[in-house]
Parts: C-alpha cells; structure tokens; sequence
C-alpha cells in the first residue's frame, strides 16, 4: 500500500472518530437541555468512577483503527477492520436507539456522523485487506 492510501485509509477512521464524538457530545448538550426544560424532574444519569472509565476507554478506542492502518500488516490490517467494523455497529446502533428515546435528530445524527463515514472506512479498509499480499506480515 502506498502512503497516500494508507494516510487516507487513516483519515477515513479519524473521520468516523471524530464523528463519534460530535454525536456525543450533542446527545450530551439534548440530556441537559430537556433536564433544564423539564425543571430538573428527569432522572439524572449519574456514573461511578468505574462506569466513567469504561466510556473513556470505549470511546477511547476510536483511534485504535487509525493507529492500526499506520502499523500495516495483515494481523494489524484485520484487526482495524474488525475492531472498527465493530465500534460502528456498536455505536451506529446505540445512537439510533437513543435517538428513539429522546428525539428524532439524534437518530438522524448517529446515521449522519457515525454509520456514513464509518461505511466508508469499513469499505475502504476491506478494500484494503483484500488487496494486501498475503505473505506481508
């Protein structure tokens, strides 16, 4: 793989990262705004410490797939396709069945920055399996 392919397989996973987090972060700002609309009388979501650190490290994990496109390799190549073909689903999922509970946009919003350029990246990075020599290690 030359290195334009491989820095736009990266930015095809970033892309999707950053996605992830600007979903985020506005299912985050709609909590607040319908907890403050409804005068405080939804249940808060509160997190132990341990529960924090499970969503640091899942969402975290967004740039394993870009940081395993750089390293190159077939163990390394399918391990970005699985582990980011799976933060897709996993969050694309989540996000539309938030967004059925608290408001059309979010569902919208998840399909927008999260399973769009995450279709691209899987595809992209299937692309690049397939076309990898098979005795590269």
């Amino acid at each position: 793989m030359n290195d334009k392919a491989q820095g736009r397989l990266v930015l095809a996973w970033l892309i999707t990262a950053v996605g992830a987090v600007i979903f985020l972060t506005i299912q985050s700002f709609s909590f607040v705004n319908e907890y403050v609309r409804a005068g405080g009388t939804t249940p808060a979501i509160t997190f132990d410490p341990s529960q924090m650190w499970v969503v640091s490290a899942f969402y975290g994990a967004w740039v394993v797939p870009a940081l395993l496109a750089l390293v190159g390799g077939s163990p390394a190549n399918w391990a970005m396709l699985i582990l980011g073909t799976v933060l897709v689903l996993l969050n694309a999922l989540g996000g539309a069945f938030d967004g059925l509970r608290d408001g059309g946009h979010l569902v919208f919003l998840a399909l927008l920055a999260i399973a769009l350029p995450g279709s691209f990246a899987i595809a992209m990075s299937w692309r690049h399996v397939r076309a990898a020599p098979h005795d590269q290690h």
